[in-house]
C-alpha cells in the first residue's frame, strides 16, 4: 500500500528463518462454528489484512511509540500493580 520509492514490492519482502518449535503453517477451518452456530466471519482473510495494514499506515505514531519502547513504559506505568 506504500511502497518504497521505485523498486516493486517483492523487493521489499525480507524472509527470516522459521522459529524453533513453531509450526510453518497457520489455518482455521471455521466450518463447525459456521455450521452449528450459524456464526460466519464479517471479514475474509484478505480484506481483513488490508485493514490492518491500513491501519497500521494511518497510525504511524502509535507504530512509532511502539517500537521506540515509550508503548511499553505507558503500559508499565497505568498498569502496575497499584495497593
Amino acid at each position: 500500500m506504500r511502497p518504497k520509492g521505485q523498486c516493486l514490492y517483492r523487493e521489499q519482502i525480507t524472509y527470516v528463518k522459521d522459529r524453533l518449535g513453531h509450526d510453518r503453517r497457520y489455518a482455521i477451518d471455521a466450518r463447525k462454528i459456521e455450521r452449528e452456530l450459524g456464526w460466519k466471519p464479517a471479514e475474509t482473510f484478505q480484506t481483513g489484512l488490508a485493514k490492518t495494514v491500513r491501519w497500521y499506515l494511518d497510525n504511524q505514531a502509535w507504530v512509532d511509540g511502539v517500537a521506540s519502547g515509550e508503548y511499553q513504559k505507558r503500559v508499565k506505568d497505568n498498569y502496575a500493580v497499584r495497593v
